[in-house]
């Protein structure tokens, strides 16, 4: 079953399944397949991450309970853009076919990721966009999601920067 990301999150924060409505605005060019999830660990289990990204100091995230996670894929057309958006805990991604580029709101620095290679979002106030810079092929990442609060969803929609500032690419 593929889902925008938008309707993505309001099922999941329902908890079901339901059909997309006329009132969901799907991203054009994007589509996620939800592979598990919401799911709890059954131990208490509480993650520390410390990230550093290029160009940027080190993050260090503390989640006491990771519970709640949801693993999905993410296929990217060419050139589609994901919006600015966060999430309310961490993210593994995992570049599996293409080229993924992560740009954070806060310096608007385009981070390349090809195939094969991974990365986390540090989630919570970390504001980010991604998209597939390909104008011939698909990007497709795998996203584990941690620590998702009960009734929400993985991604929350955002305002970002100044456009002037940090303009997304167009597709």
């Amino acid at each position: 079953m593929r889902i925008s990301p938008l309707v993505l999150t309001a099922v999941l924060a329902a908890g079901a399944f339901v059909h997309q409505s006329a009132q969901a605005q799907p991203i054009p060019g994007i589509t996620v397949e939800l592979l598990g999830g919401p799911a709890e660990f059954t131990d208490r289990v509480a993650v520390q991450v410390r990230n550093k990204f290029f160009g940027r100091g080190t993050d260090t995230i503390n989640l006491q309970d990771a519970s709640n996670i949801i693993t999905a894929r993410v296929t990217f057309q060419p050139k589609a853009v994901f919006p600015w958006h966060t999430h309310p805990g961490p993210v593994l991604i995992t570049v599996v076919q293409g080229e993924f580029i992560y740009t954070l709101a806060e310096d608007c620095l385009d981070r390349r990721y090809p195939a094969r290679t991974a990365l986390i979002d540090a989630g919570f106030s970390n504001i980010h966009s991604a998209h597939n810079p390909s104008a011939t092929q698909e990007t497709v990442v795998i996203a584990t999601f941690l620590g998702i609060p009960p009734g929400e969803g993985p991604t929350r929609m955002v305002v970002g920067p100044d456009p002037n500032v940090c303009p997304l690419p167009t597709p």
